[in-house]
């Protein structure tokens, strides 16, 4: 009896997660997966090595890939400043250390291109900013989905620090139902995401898995191969 109940309830969460990432009003968001962020020549190599370690930049590649064969919109937030700083923020000590690194996220430098292993698709939307610390305030992001009819924003990327905490809080303030998967986001130390997700995100968003929202993008014919909707889970679950 309680395997049937458990059974009944993945159903009841993968339906509910189906509806709520219906291809249609769903955008994919990529936060930061930049060269000059999580590429092999990171001004922040702490960070680069966890997001490649933990598989975290091999799932959001899958997550544009199935995104892309979905119809899904992508949007790539690319962080970056002028050479000149003109513009760029200098109100928080992260602004000032990033000065100081030894790679900048100057506009038009390899840094702020969107890194391998993600596919940037013509119909993608590369949205850039030149201050603060969240993809949506202050951006052409919100405006973009509300002209597209978005309703739901999958959020991935970097860092679990900083710019995912505030492009889930943006986006929920804003209207939009934010989904999170878990292992498509990454900060540091390694051991920081699973416990922001536990006791800060999953208290405003969808918290679920890159294999569960890859599952409801899928046709039939993929499910038919073997493909199947996974139970939304938090890290240690």
């Amino acid at each position: 009896m309680a395997t049937d109940a458990a059974h009944d309830k993945d159903r009841r969460l993968a339906a509910q997660l189906a509806a709520q990432l219906d291809p249609a009003t769903t955008a994919l968001l990529t936060v930061e997966c930049q060269r000059g962020v999580v590429g092999e020549d990171s001004a922040l190599p702490e960070l680069a090595d966890v997001a490649r370690a933990s598989g975290t930049l091999e799932r959001i590649a899958r997550l544009t890939a199935a995104a892309h064969v979905a119809g899904v919109q992508v949007l790539h937030a690319v962080a970056e400043r002028r050479s000149d700083g003109r513009g760029a923020s200098r109100n928080a000590r992260l602004f000032r250390a990033a000065e100081r690194l030894p790679v900048r996220q100057l506009t038009g430098s390899d840094a702020v291109r969107v890194a391998d292993p993600l596919a940037v698709a013509d119909e993608d939307l590369v949205v850039r900013r030149l201050h603060g610390l969240s993809p949506l305030a202050g951006t052409d992001v919100d405006p973009l989905l509300r002209n597209m009819g978005v309703r739901t924003l999958v959020v991935t990327g970097v860092s679990a620090n900083v710019a995912i905490p505030n492009a889930v809080f943006d986006a929920v303030n804003l209207g939009y139902s934010a989904v999170v998967p878990a292992d498509a986001i990454a900060g540091v130390p390694a051991d920081y995401t699973p416990a922001i997700v536990r006791h800060t995100l999953a208290l405003v968003a969808t918290v679920t898995t890159a294999d569960a929202v890859i599952g409801c993008w899928r046709t039939p014919s993929d499910e038919s191969d073997g493909a199947a909707l996974h139970r939304d889970v938090l890290p240690g679950q």
